[in-house]
């Protein structure tokens, strides 16, 4: 008996130092990433900042309304059109303070209809000597809204998630880090973007799964199905794109993105990168719902065979298929709403419509995150029946 309990010890033990090991591990390879992003967000050699970089925008508000010559339109649903002199107070940056005029023109496209204390963002330059004078008013002040928002959704999360609540808010916090600071910065670089996508769908899922469930044999997994799922959606995508034919160049940004970045980035791959960074979120979700599922059956059945657990892996996610895909495809038609308005606007033909490359584009983008989705469902119940079932001795 004594021995027994002795062993058990042991293995306890052990587990807390393979813990430990890993979660070491884990750190070590966070700050070495975050010590390439900072790498990677360097200027280049030779860079030069852009005349963007360069111009100031600071915020400010209405503090006396001089003149308007703005009245309502009717072909826009009531948006007054015009003119309006004002005196704007800077509250930002270097000029803090300084109340300087401005002239703001009401369009149907740029609308800030000011009114006194509202709140804008004000894009500002200096004359040759130096004095600041407001060129245009470029947006209203939004920045408490966000925040609010912001806050609102980190406070749901904590009171109604708890401690997975948090720890989903820092997976989602690294993801979003990731692609703004690692991915984008790589393919600016001129890093082949596929594998750049590919590498950040990686270590994005990782970490996150990593965070929300720590380190076990489910979560393992889930990573694996994931990276699975959303390399079999992009592959579905590129082939596509290449029998189609179409690619990066078909895409709305195309022309502006050659312009201004030459032959540095290779547009080429966008359009399948844009593919797994969209059906990440829906097949993280797949992933780890089948994998958790079948670790539960696993530990109230202990003696359930493989072939069981795989059918019931694929049960549990014959509802996920359907609604994960259903999210992915409004997802897409929902920012394709204004494409698809004017298409029945001007009453293209059904034939031209399914051929266009927006439509097309939005098409391949949607359908192969929802193959991705419906393939992660067999690959994780087989992936996750194997690894739980342990093999006879």
């Amino acid at each position: 008996m004594n021995i027994a309990i002795e062993m058990l010890k042991g293995i306890k033990m052990k587990l807390k130092v393979k813990n430990k090991i890993q979660y070491v591990i884990l750190i070590v390879g966070l700050i070495l990433f975050f010590g390439l992003t900072y790498w990677l967000n360097q200027p280049m050699e030779g860079e030069v900042p852009t005349a963007a970089s360069k111009v100031i925008f600071e915020k400010a508000h209405v503090k006396t309304i001089l003149s308007e010559e703005a009245s309502p339109d009717d072909w826009t649903e009531g948006l007054r059109l015009g003119l309006q002199e004002v005196i704007m107070t800077i509250d930002s940056g270097e000029f803090k303070g300084m109340d300087l005029l401005a002239y703001n023109y009401l369009s149907a496209y740029g609308n800030i209809d000011l009114k006194e204390n509202t709140k804008v963002i004000v894009r500002m330059d200096t004359d040759e000597s130096n004095n600041p004078y407001i060129t245009s008013v470029s947006n209203y002040d939004r920045s408490f809204l966000i925040l609010f928002l912001v806050g609102l959704f980190i406070l749901l999360m904590i009171v109604f998630g708890g401690k997975k609540g948090f720890t989903a808010l820092l997976g989602l916090g690294f993801t979003m880090y990731s692609i703004w600071f690692f991915l984008i910065p790589l393919i600016k670089r001129g890093f082949p973007v596929i594998p750049s996508a590919i590498l950040l769908v990686s270590v994005t899922t990782f970490v996150s799964l990593v965070f929300l469930n720590g380190f076990s044999k489910k979560t393992m997994i889930a990573v694996l199905g994931c990276i699975g799922g959303v390399t079999i959606a992009g592959l579905i995508a590129y082939l596509a794109g290449k029998i189609s034919p179409i690619n990066g160049f078909n895409m709305s940004e195309a022309e502006e993105l050659i312009l201004r970045s030459g032959d540095q980035v290779k547009i080429s791959g966008l359009l399948v990168s844009g593919v797994l960074i969209s059906a990440l979120g829906a097949v993280m979700d797949v992933a780890m719902m089948i994998a958790s599922s079948i670790s539960e059956l696993k530990i109230m059945n202990p003696k359930a065979k493989r072939s069981q657990l795989f059918k019931s892996g694929l049960n549990i996610g014959q509802d996920a298929m359907g609604t994960m895909a259903n999210t992915l495809i409004l997802a897409f038609a929902g920012a394709s709403l204004n494409m698809l308005l004017l298409f029945r606007i001007f009453d293209y033909p059904v034939l031209q419509i399914m051929n266009s490359d927006l439509m097309l584009l939005e098409i391949i983008q949607g359908i192969s995150g929802s193959i991705g989705i419906v393939l992660t469902v067999p690959f994780v119940a087989l992936l996750s029946a194997s690894m739980f079932v342990k093999k006879k001795a």
